[in-house]
């Protein structure tokens, strides 16, 4: 059995022919060189938490692929995956699946989930890839600043500014000694739960984010500054674009060190990876 594990850049990356772009359902496919022999003597699992690894198990339901996913719990990622699931601790479900092979498609910022995979995988002897998606880039006229935790953004933002926060309620703490600013941060569904600061308040919205619309909502709110992680989601960049347009500042939070193992950047790359075990 195969088994999918997805969770949401500079490494060892497959080089694919041009057919390999050609899609994943046609009896042609390059991908369907994983034979029933090789399916059945390996379990492939899946790690997700981002939207590329929905589309690997689509891919791979489509090939007939007998899978097993585990989503990361810290995703909150909708169900209905069109192959099995497994929870509860990642080293369990290795162990209880008996896994001899891990595809890691969790978000690039879940590195303590990659890290703990890629040891499980060194120690048991069974192959690891990470798919990680590229990172932003400024682009000339865009006013970033780089930090290496979101922790250290504060010290950045001078006093009576408006942020807007793209980097979850969970870090909010950490802006609490901004009290001449007003923050808010935007969350994804409702919550129960009061905005944890006096000076700020949550926005309540669901995506897509088109260009036009978190420009005219930036404006709106006279945001000075913009805090968010560097996930790379072309899904999510709209709203660097916004803030390149209006000239606002950027704190950009950078990514945790992956773990030193092979990766791939793509879709069609992670299903090569899989294709030549």
């Amino acid at each position: 059995m195969i088994c999918v594990a997805a969770s949401g850049r500079s490494g060892v990356t497959l080089p694919i022919g041009p057919d390999a772009r050609r899609g994943y359902a046609g009896l042609d496919d390059p991908y369907r060189v994983i034979s029933s022999v090789k399916a059945a003597l390996m379990t492939l699992l899946l790690l997700a938490g981002t939207g590329e690894a929905r589309r690997l198990a689509h891919a791979l339901a489509e090939l007939g692929t007998d899978c097993l996913i585990w989503p990361d719990p810290a995703a909150r990622l909708p169900g209905g995956w069109p192959l099995p699931t497994c929870s509860g601790e990642l080293s369990d479900c290795i162990e209880r699946h008996n896994v001899s092979a891990v595809l890691d498609a969790t978000h690039p910022f879940a590195s303590d989930i990659s890290h703990s995979a890629a040891n499980l995988c060194a120690t048991k002897g069974a192959p690891y890839c990470l798919l990680l998606r590229p990172e932003w880039r400024a682009q000339p006229g865009d006013r970033w600043t780089t930090v290496v935790s979101e922790a250290d953004a504060p010290a950045h933002i001078e006093a009576g500014s408006t942020v807007f926060l793209a980097t979850g309620r969970e870090g909010l703490i950490h802006f609490a000694g901004l009290k001449d600013c007003y923050i808010y941060c935007r969350q994804i569904g409702a919550t129960d739960a009061p905005f944890p600061l006096p000076n700020g308040e949550y926005l309540i919205q669901q995506p897509p984010f088109p260009v036009e619309e978190e420009v005219a909502l930036f404006r709106r709110l006279g945001i000075d500054w913009l805090v968010l992680r560097n996930a790379g989601s072309t899904r999510a960049d709209t709203k660097l674009t916004a803030a390149g347009q209006l000239g606002i500042r950027v704190l950009m939070i950078a990514r945790p060190t992956p773990p030193k193992a092979p990766r791939v950047h793509s879709v069609d790359e992670a299903l090569a990876w899989v294709a030549a075990l």
